[in-house]
């Protein structure tokens, strides 16, 4: 079954792995002949969709901040033939992941909550919604197993991929233009179907992803674009990632709180500063104010509450039917308590650091960039509540270790991945002493893996099967 290509069966995977391609061959391989197996013969299109590492820039893109992901090589795939129907049938290779059909249309019914078919309902949803609501369905297989595919629930945005993947097969299935920065919009959009209320970093870096190279993306959209940058990542320095296996539940009420929190800052300063146009916390700089980062956090300081609910914010000025409304719409429970001073200083704080690892990347400053990440870390840990004791002893455990130029939690938080920026002469030593060390500090295992930088999404090849 070798893949035909108007290239040639190698070129495709070489262009999209480099010198990872020889490792997929028997992974496509085998997905091809699972597709065969259940859908039958005929003509089938490849298309994939990487994962992301966010070297640094956490929880910043929905305030309109600023990010660095880089994206993988481990990715999800999708095989995929058009129907003529409205009907979606999925299936994936791994069997705890039962099939799903739905038939696509503006109002498409949920799955249970966490239901991995809605991420693929997301997608459909929101091209029916853009470009009308009769649009053709697909047979398709997903193959997204580790150690090639993206692991689930690392802080490596499995679940982006998966919905960017479905998007791009649909919309080429049914002869759609779309842009890689609508696409990015689109499908961050279609997220919110699952209950998350994020940005679209996780989608840009999956679209965008170049090797060698991080993605800068600045997440205000001007007149519909985004402004990106490639910027090199560090020559003799390697991105490695290592698992925590900490997995908590309710991380999405976690995340969906921090976004209120993040709202309720933006709209006291609003209250306070009407005359400083302050439409999101991106508007909270240096540079939007005119002052040095001192005076933003003494600015911090005098207008937001270090903790506050429902009753004293609306003793605050905030309207308590604005309030309830946001509560409602992030699904969050009447007696919540927000800590919006600090939620809000992380992100101010991140996105000078993020800015700050852009010109240590550019200038070929390790150091600096590996400091950046420590303090990306503490902020994480210290002002976002979004780290847990197991990941600050990981982190703890890799900044120790051989060859490190830093280390930080990524990703969502609450649990997931570490990255660490490690000598590449180092690496091997680095994983040794880190895999020790977190089993005598946690009793915990993780398996660090060299985080190779891939290209964006998009389709692979077409052929018949």
């Amino acid at each position: 079954m070798a893949m035909a290509t108007a290239t040639g069966p190698s070129s495709a995977l070489t262009a999209t792995y480099g010198q990872g391609a020889d490792l997929q061959r028997d992974r496509y391989q085998a997905a091809l002949g699972a597709f065969r197996a259940r859908y039958g013969s005929g003509p089938v299109s490849l298309f994939r969709a990487p994962g992301r590492v966010n070297l640094i820039g956490e929880h910043t893109d929905y305030h309109h901040g600023f990010v660095l992901p880089v994206s993988l090589d481990k990715d999800v795939l999708l095989l995929a033939r058009g129907r003529a129907d409205v009907t979606v049938n999925l299936v994936n290779v791994e069997a705890a992941f039962a099939p799903r059909q739905f038939e696509i249309g503006p109002e498409i019914p949920s799955g249970p909550r966490g239901d991995w078919g809605n991420y693929a309902r997301g997608a459909a949803q929101e091209l029916a919604r853009r470009f009308g609501s009769v649009l053709h369905g697909m047979d398709a297989l997903v193959a997204s197993a580790p150690p090639l595919g993206v692991p689930r629930g690392a802080g490596v945005s499995s679940s982006s991929a998966l919905t960017v993947v479905v998007a791009l097969a649909l919309a080429h299935l049914n002869r759609l233009a779309v842009s890689p920065t609508d696409m990015a919009g689109l499908t961050g959009e279609a997220e919110w179907y699952v209950g998350t209320r994020g940005g679209v970093m996780d989608q840009f870096a999956a679209l965008l992803g170049r090797r060698g190279h991080a993605l800068f993306l600045d997440c205000r959209p001007r007149n519909g674009t985004y402004s990106t940058e490639h910027v090199p990542l560090p020559l003799g320095y390697a991105l490695v990632v290592a698992e925590s296996g900490v997995r908590h539940k309710n991380t999405r009420g976690e995340f969906n709180l921090r976004v209120a929190e993040g709202k309720i800052g933006v709209r006291l300063l609003q209250a306070r500063h009407p005359a400083r146009r302050i439409t999101h916390l991106r508007d909270v700089s240096p540079v939007a104010l005119g002052m040095p980062l001192a005076g933003v956090l003494a600015l911090l300081e005098g207008v937001l509450p270090e903790r506050a609910d429902a009753d004293e914010l609306a003793a605050l000025g905030l309207d308590p039917t604005w309030l309830a409304a946001l509560a409602a719409d992030h699904n969050l429970t009447a007696d919540v308590a927000f800590r919006v001073r600090p939620r809000c200083r992380h992100v101010v704080t991140e996105n000078e650091r993020v800015l700050e690892a852009v010109a240590a990347l550019r200038s070929g400053d390790v150091s600096a960039l590996g400091n950046l990440l420590d303090a990306a870390h503490a902020s994480m840990r210290d002002d976002y509540a979004a780290s847990c004791p197991e990941v600050d002893a990981l982190v703890e455990v890799a900044r120790a270790a051989g060859g490190c130029a830093g280390a930080r939690l990524t990703g969502a938080g609450w649990g997931g991945c570490v990255v660490a920026l490690v000598e590449v002469g180092e690496v091997r030593t680095f994983c040794q002493e880190v895999i020790a060390g977190y089993r005598r500090a946690t009793r915990l295992e993780t398996t660090p893996f060299v985080c190779r930088s891939g290209t964006g999404a998009g389709l692979i090849v077409e052929r018949e099967v």
